[in-house]
């Protein structure tokens, strides 16, 4: 095993340093785990509290990755932050034209997806430019463009933190939901029972080089497509399909930019809110709406558009912003959070650090929002993120 030693701790580690939306304060102590041995070695240092510790927000773990999914207050975190950084791919031939590719943890996930696309297998194109590691995107079943990280996952390897034990899950095991898992479920207040440490993603292999059937409407049109046609008329080169997608996701600030305030984000901050079908036939005709399946008392059930909320409850793009809509001007008209934060000029579901904001800042837009949709429609919309120190 390798020890911890001081050239993986970062004392003065800071979130706003390592997290998308560059707000954040200071960890008791932070470690970058460069191999595998050294992150067990840490979780192995900090097994999963009790129930009532963990419902209290009284871990003393932060298990982090990209950083993508994450709001920590400015006062930071006492405890240890555990930074997954052991990267890696490999692929095995399975069978029937099929190919195994594991991917460690903290490999970067965008760059997994370039290097599936590069050697012709089919599967994860359309998840292109998705920032965050490839330990996060089963958490959330991270999806974009019809896509989602369930339709391609084999199984996982993960530390069980109650038991103590390396345990494998496989897709069916995990089980996979809108935007939610296993993994998710037994999270508490950002405390994972299951910290992943690999994942094996079972893809194509497409010796005319195509890519997947193309699912979504806004992708297959503008790669000239037909959504509703057969599966064999959706297809197209997959370069041709990541491209687009990075190009799509960029015109709304869903690609990482150094020079760009509206990619200082968390990503879409708000899930699309699944509906009991009455309350989805409430809204008015244009409301995109979805079938989502039913419940448990087999009710139907509909998924909105949360950007269509959004914007259709006056809280369009830039709104926090001076010159943005009325309702997020503030008081002064210099913005509701002074215009440090604002939700995205490109895209209504991100809310964005403009340079100098505070997690309070972004959250006070966030909460604004989420406000003035359940004042217009009814509706509660929830965030996608972690939240540590705070709540919505």
């Amino acid at each position: 095993m390798t020890s911890v030693d001081s050239r993986s701790t970062r004392p003065s580690g800071r979130f706003r340093d390592h997290t998308t939306a560059r707000v954040g304060g200071p960890a008791g102590r932070w470690i970058r785990a460069e191999t595998q041995s050294q992150a067990l070695e840490v979780l192995r240092a900090h097994p999963l509290p009790e129930e009532l510790e963990r419902e209290a927000g009284r871990d003393t773990l932060i298990v982090l990755g990209g950083g993508s999914n994450l709001l920590v207050s400015e006062e930071g975190f006492p405890g240890t932050v555990l930074q997954i950084a052991f990267s890696g791919i490999d692929t095995e031939e399975h069978n029937a034209g099929k190919v195994l590719m594991s991917v460690a943890a903290g490999h970067d996930w965008d760059d997994a997806v370039r290097f599936s696309v590069a050697r012709g297998l089919t599967g994860l194109e359309a998840l292109s430019g998705i920032p965050g590691s490839t330990g996060a995107v089963p958490v959330q079943n991270v999806g974009a463009y019809g896509a989602d990280v369930a339709q391609t996952l084999k199984d996982v390897q993960v530390f069980d933190r109650a038991r103590g034990a390396l345990i494998s899950f496989t897709k069916e095991q995990l089980r996979f939901g809108y935007r939610d898992s296993l993994l998710k479920q037994t999270t508490v207040h950002g405390s994972p029972r299951y910290v992943v440490l690999s994942v094996r993603f079972l893809l194509q292999s497409r010796p005319d080089g195509l890519s997947a059937p193309v699912r979504y409407g806004e992708l297959a049109r503008t790669l000239g497509l037909d959504a509703e046609s057969a599966d064999h008329e959706r297809r197209a080169p997959l370069q041709e399909v990541r491209r687009t997608v990075l190009k799509l996701r960029a015109g709304k600030g869903m690609v990482l930019s150094e020079a760009d305030h509206d990619t200082w984000s968390t990503g879409s901050f708000f899930t699309n809110p699944i509906v009991p079908k009455e309350t989805a036939a409430a809204l008015p005709a244009d409301a995109p709406k979805f079938s989502a399946g039913t419940d448990d008392t087999g009710r139907p059930l509909v998924k909105l558009s949360a950007a269509w909320l959004i914007d259709q409850a006056g809280c369009g793009k830039g709104f926090g912003l001076p010159d943005g809509p009325a309702a997020g001007r503030g008081a002064q008209g210099r913005g509701i959070a002074e215009g440090r934060a604002a939700l995205s000029t490109k895209h209504t579901l991100a809310v964005t650090n403009r340079g100098t904001a505070t997690t309070d800042d972004l959250l006070t837009v966030a909460r604004a929002a989420r406000d003035q949709v359940r004042t217009r429609f009814g509706i509660t919309m929830h965030q996608e993120p972690v939240l540590i120190g705070h709540a919505l």
